[in-house]
């Protein structure tokens, strides 16, 4: 069977201000297009279909033109919900849907029930997890700790479950929205860290043949078994050196996996500069830059008169500037962004404490106290937005 793993569209989403949908049509040309050309027999998109749980009106349009292009296409469609969707908004027709091909898996609570599509070797079973908010479905899965490995464990044990009763041969597929241990992150991601921790084991999807992740959007393969498609578009410029694709699985009789990245097209390519102001202006090595979006950062000193005007002279499309000037890491004047740059909000609010108090650190409680109100609130922002 022939699968081609795509994920994290993020339809609506723009860059920087500029608007994508363009860039984000061409996409889905392309994926229907790949489909026609490399014979695909299924497509999975694992997760964050939109960039967020109440898109704009042109992001639906788009999104519905390509349910019915690939309906239409007669090739099944299997999509979870991640954690820029709203479940529920997505899932809305899921049964009706179904009919034509597009299977819609939003309701943790069946993740376990799959989409079976037979090829001439027998079942594959499709389980679609869609991304599970510890907090919220740690009562579902009756999970001990309200944390992504508990409930990702918990939710595998299903499938392994329903699996083990289906007959032997029958080869299977997990959707998942996560974040695995051993994958890269990047900036374009929103953060899922629950008590602290953000990844899980790749070994909590083990017994299963092919687990097709989204959430990191840069491509890559935690294990043979194990995949990231990434983003199709780049979505913050530390994307500027991925390769832009998706992966076409071929899942053999015995379920061994064998991979081929497809690439997507290219709206414009990124650049990030970084040097002094007349440096960049000058220095004839950055001329391939010219047409590409470009984050500049500028290390002048003192800053430069009117940097955005005289950049766009040469660099069009620049659309983003940082002032890092060329200072010690001690300097009193290190502006306060490169002090905290690489330091996640949890590190950042136990070293406010200290500050406070003079420079005694927190105890494990305290610690235990700001990881539950940062938790808190990031769940009351996504029920918040969702429930708009």
């Amino acid at each position: 069977m022939r699968i081609l793993h795509t994920s994290d569209w993020h339809l609506g989403r723009s860059f920087h201000r500029v608007p994508l949908l363009d860039a984000q049509a061409a996409y889905l040309d392309h994926l229907v297009a790949t489909v026609a050309e490399h014979e695909v027999d299924v497509v999975v998109v694992a997760g964050d279909v939109y960039d967020r749980a109440v898109p704009p009106l042109s992001a639906v349009q788009l999104f519905d033109d390509a349910l019915h292009r690939l309906a239409a296409a007669g090739v099944p469609t299997v999509m979870i919900s991640g954690n820029h969707d709203s479940a529920r908004r997505l899932g809305v027709g899921a049964g009706l849907i179904g009919r034509a091909g597009i299977h819609l898996r939003t309701d943790p609570a069946h993740c376990a029930t799959p989409v079976v599509i037979p090829d001439a070797h027998g079942d594959v079973a499709f389980y679609g997890l869609p991304y599970l908010e510890p907090a919220l479905v740690k009562d579902v899965f009756k999970a001990e700790r309200a944390g992504h490995e508990a409930v990702l464990t918990a939710a595998m044990d299903r499938v392994r479950a329903d699996l083990a009763a289906r007959p032997d041969a029958t080869r299977s597929v997990v959707l998942a929205h996560a974040f695995v241990a051993g994958g890269e992150p990047s900036d374009s991601e929103r953060d899922i860290t629950v008590g602290g921790v953000a990844a899980v084991p790749a070994a909590v999807f083990d017994g299963v043949d092919y687990v097709a992740l989204g959430h990191l959007h840069g491509c890559q393969a935690v294990t043979d078994r194990v995949r990231y498609s990434g983003s199709p578009l780049a979505y913050s410029f530390s994307e500027a050196t991925h390769r832009k694709t998706m992966w076409l699985i071929d899942l053999d009789a015995s379920g061994a996996v064998t991979g081929e990245r497809i690439d997507c097209p290219v709206p414009r390519r990124l650049a990030r500069l970084h040097g002094r102001l007349d440096d960049l202006l000058d220095d004839p090595a950055l001329d391939r830059h010219e047409d590409a979006w470009v984050e500049a950062t500028l290390t002048d000193p003192v800053r430069p008169a009117d940097p955005m005007a005289r950049l766009t002279e040469r660099f069009p499309h620049t659309l983003a500037l940082v002032f890092e000037p060329d200072r010690a890491p001690d300097d009193p004047d290190l502006s306060y962004a490169r002090r905290l740059r690489g330091r996640d909000d949890q590190t950042i609010a136990e070293d406010f404490v200290a500050h406070v108090r003079g420079g005694a650190g927190t105890d494990e409680r305290e610690r235990a106290v700001l990881r539950g109100a940062f938790d808190h609130v990031r769940v009351d922002d996504g029920l918040r937005e969702v429930n708009r």
